[in-house]
């Protein structure tokens, strides 16, 4: 696994063998996501215990590429290890929520 300075976290790797680093930018209420050069993000806001999964955006380069699914599994992945619930209102997420049920116990709703 690969870091990416103090506040970032690492990005497993997902069932498309996709591996790239997860980094939280909090200044942006962000999580971002960097493959190869290339930026993906998914953008949140906070509030005590519960994280709002807002947007997600993949570059159109990497779209069909299993970055979306590596992303999303990474953020969840993170939000559990701090703690928090999450609510999606970001369609991709919440659909990642409901195809991953090993996520369905971080749902804020």
């Amino acid at each position: 696994m690969r870091r990416a300075g103090a506040n970032s976290c690492s990005a497993a790797r997902s069932s498309h063998a996709v591996d790239g680093i997860l980094r939280d930018n909090p200044a942006a209420n962000r999580y971002e996501y960097r493959l190869a050069g290339v930026l993906a993000y998914v953008t949140y806001q906070r509030a005590p215990g519960v994280t709002t999964l807002s947007f997600a955006r993949v570059p159109e380069e990497l779209a069909g590429a299993g970055i979306g699914s590596a992303m999303a599994r990474a953020v969840l992945e993170e939000e559990r290890r701090l703690g928090n619930r999450v609510r999606p209102t970001c369609g991709f997420i919440a659909g990642y929520i409901a195809r991953h049920p090993e996520f369905a116990n971080l749902s804020a709703d």
